[in-house]
């Protein structure tokens, strides 16, 4: 069995997150510019073998579209194109980044360090993301 990545796709900074080689525990992976992505994906793909990929899928909180879900549709269909043999699916991701701040809180992050670390929020935003699918698979 592979891994599974996931993918918190934001204008700026991507957060990517990673399950175990048995796809049973997410863990954050990393934070990268967005204009990075595929290139960062294909390095990785190469290094590791991954079954599937999870998508952030952004949706306001009355179920209406975000400035991100055609960026994401778009992702979703490139990287359909482009590794055909992953599994591709998006899961919604409303209240990730709440809940990846609250994380931050709770691992004792200050006030400080939260505001320097925004990539943090990103990659924890993903793990929880990917968490979020392993609970409903």
């Amino acid at each position: 069995m592979g891994r599974i990545l996931a993918i918190d796709l934001g204008t700026k900074r991507t957060g990517l997150a990673v399950t175990d080689p048995l796809g049973m525990v997410a863990n954050p992976l990393e934070t990268i510019p967005t204009h990075n992505l595929f290139t960062y994906l294909k390095l990785y793909l190469e290094k590791e073998e991954v079954t599937a990929i999870v998508i952030g899928f952004p949706k306001s909180l009355d179920g209406k579209d975000t400035q991100m879900t055609q960026p994401v549709l778009a992702l979703e269909k490139k990287l359909k194109r482009s590794y055909p043999a992953v599994e591709v699916v998006t899961v919604d991701e409303r209240f990730t980044s709440k809940l990846a701040m609250q994380t931050m809180i709770e691992m004792g992050s200050s006030k400080k360090d939260r505001r320097e670390k925004a990539g943090n929020l990103d990659k924890i935003s993903a793990a929880i993301i990917l968490q979020t699918y392993l609970e409903k698979r």
